[in-house]
């Protein structure tokens, strides 16, 4: 009967399994996805009993991957991906080459071919997209400032190991030409061979990457929310979240079929285009319980792959990997954030972040393997570090604060590294008094914000912007605009925005989770400011209307930029001119 519906069993015993035990581990303190990766060691292949069938366990994990990735792209704007790729970029190279050579240093020890330390070495160094976003999500961090340079930083790693899998045949290839070639002659020959098929097919590959991207940001941006418009005038919800679902799915499919693009890419794009329509906040909810559930069979496929004898077997090079993944990785990157001048809190975030590996590096041992470069012992070496870095990841984020708040406690240089002295961080001592008092502070200055100080520019309304992202401040003061850098719900960036004579603040951050600490830290510091607030839905507008004394609510559905306009023209109006504001009131709260 079990031969006759593998998929069906194989959903059922994942599943049913995953959610025992995931709630057993939920239980005791851990968190769920420890319970996730052990249903998937009790239904692999090296336990006892009951074996679910590993390939269709994986190709359902990739949908989860392809998601996953797509829900990413929902909430990730190219103005987010292009304003962290100053550090994103040369940090995600020079990590992985860190990695790297850490990874096959350890390989050249153990006695293995320099090629098979190479592909080690680099299954080590990429991160797991799925861990990250999962960890991201729980803590309210995916929108915040450090969490989008944790996900361009995997963005840029992902591509990069397109590359990687892309040139591996032909690398490996040209790796064992020179010996089995005969003479100097063969030699040179076969080497210009070699290198000339090294570089045409690394020029296809980037050829075809940037084909799809370009397709996807000029054709996709049209045709994409124009479909789900004409879907939703059916009314239909089903048809809807079907419409949504083939997006993701078909587009991921055809990155990989068509451009050579992996199917997380892939799904990310598609997502990535679909940001700016005004069907992306339904499109997220619609997909979300799809996301979640084959999430949790990526975990159980990971399991899966495990074999426990392995830390019977070679406990020491078990722990070395592991030591590479969760503590040189970690090391690399939070030194190369810190020598970005990026605080402190941010290199402890990425540093984290990247403490685990995943799927690639799969889909990497397993490419070696095929091409006979590497051990029998490479796959369970990288699954055991896989694992015991994807169990211990959600414990090390759980950290990142304590240990932030001990290590500056403690540290006079990580005090100092932490409030570095940054240009950006406070106002030219040129400023004109104008923008000292009764003037309005901008908090954010992505879509909605650009359009408010757009706004306040052309009635000539002295304002001053507060942005987390230096690379937008930097563009804003070459612009002429006053602008600060810095984390809004901390006190000295208010206060270097002058906060406390303001008449007026607008709190235009997508991250929820932002908006009470800011209003509460501006009220210490002037608690008569009236503060208009963008809201991230109903239900949180109505939190802030009861709890906060939101004087009113609008719902906008998509109109954002202009509701709050009219809420700050409001305001302006009935301020006064010389003090401010007597009451300790939130003018408006907008979603």
């Amino acid at each position: 009967m079990h031969a006759h519906m593998p998929l069906i069993v194989t959903l059922a015993a994942a599943l049913g399994l995953a959610l025992v035990l995931g709630f057993a581990a939920a239980r005791v303190g851990l968190p769920a996805l420890v319970g996730y990766l052990l249903a998937g060691v009790l239904l692999g292949p090296y336990t006892p009993g009951f074996v679910a069938d590993l390939d269709l366990a994986a190709q359902l994990a990739e949908i989860g991957v392809m998601l996953l990735m797509f829900g990413v792209g929902l909430h990730f704007s190219i103005d987010d991906l292009l304003s962290v790729r100053r550090i994103a970029v040369p940090g995600a190279i020079v990590q992985m080459a860190v990695a790297t050579a850490m990874g096959a240093a350890l390989a050249l020890g153990w006695g293995w071919t320099p090629a098979a330390a190479l592909v080690f070495g680099v299954s080590l160094s990429c991160a797991s997209t799925v861990v990250l976003l999962r960890a991201l999500e729980s803590r309210g961090l995916l929108d915040s400032h450090n969490g989008r340079i944790a996900v361009g930083w995997l963005v840029v790693e992902d591509l990069a190991m397109v590359l990687v899998l892309v040139l591996l045949p032909t690398l490996v290839g040209l790796a064992g030409s020179g010996p089995a070639a005969a003479g100097a002659g063969a030699d040179v020959a076969a080497g210009a061979a070699g290198a000339g098929a090294l570089g045409f097919t690394l020029l296809r590959t980037l050829l075809a990457v940037s084909a799809f991207v370009a397709l996807m940001l000029l054709g996709g941006r049209r045709l994409l929310p124009w479909l789900l418009w004409q879907i939703s005038k059916t009314g239909s919800r089903e048809l809807f979240t079907l419409c949504v679902i083939a997006v993701a799915l078909g587009i991921a499919y055809g990155a990989s079929a068509l451009f050579g693009v992996s199917v997380a890419l892939g799904a990310f794009f598609a997502g990535l285009v679909l940001r700016g329509s005004e069907f992306s906040h339904r499109a997220a909810e619609e997909s979300l319980p799809f996301r979640d559930a084959f999430a949790v069979l990526f975990f159980v496929s990971v399991g899966m792959l495990f074999d426990p004898r392995v830390l019977i077997e070679l406990p020491l090079q078990v722990l070395a990997v592991t030591g590479v993944i969760m503590l040189g990785k970690s090391l690399a990157a939070a030194a190369l954030v810190l020598a970005f001048r990026y605080p402190f809190s941010t290199a402890l975030t990425v540093s984290v972040s990247l403490a685990q590996i995943g799927e690639f590096s799969f889909i990497l041992i397993a490419l070696g393997g095929s091409l006979g470069v590497l051990p029998p012992q490479a796959k369970s070496l990288v699954v055991a570090g896989a694992l015991l870095s994807i169990a211990l990841n959600p414990l090390l984020f759980g950290l990142v604060e304590p240990v932030r708040r001990w290590i500056l406690a403690h540290s006079a240089r990580a005090r100092r590294l932490d409030a570095r002295d940054d240009p950006l961080a406070e106002l030219p001592l040129s400023t004109d008094r104008r923008y000292l008092a009764r003037q309005v502070v901008l908090v954010g200055h992505g879509f909605v914000g650009r359009r408010i100080a757009a706004a306040l520019a052309a009635r000539d309304v002295p304002f001053i912007v507060v942005e987390h992202h230096r690379e937008r401040v930097e563009a804003l003061r070459q612009a002429g605009v006053h602008a600060v850098a810095g984390d809004a719900t901390e006190p000295m960036t208010l206060v270097q925005a002058h906060i406390a004579d303001a008449g007026l603040l607008v709190i235009c951050v997508a991250q929820s989770t932002a908006l009470r600490p800011i209003i509460e830290t501006a009220r210490q510091l002037n608690p008569g400011i009236p503060v208009i607030v963008r809201a991230p839905n109903a239900e949180e507008a109505e939190l802030l209307r009861r709890d906060a004394g939101v004087r009113s609510a609008v719902h906008p559905q998509g109109a954002v930029a202009e509701v709050m306009l009219s809420e700050v023209a409001e305001a302006l109006a009935a301020a006064p001119a010389a003090t401010p504001a007597p009451a300790a009131r939130v003018a408006g709260a907008v979603h």
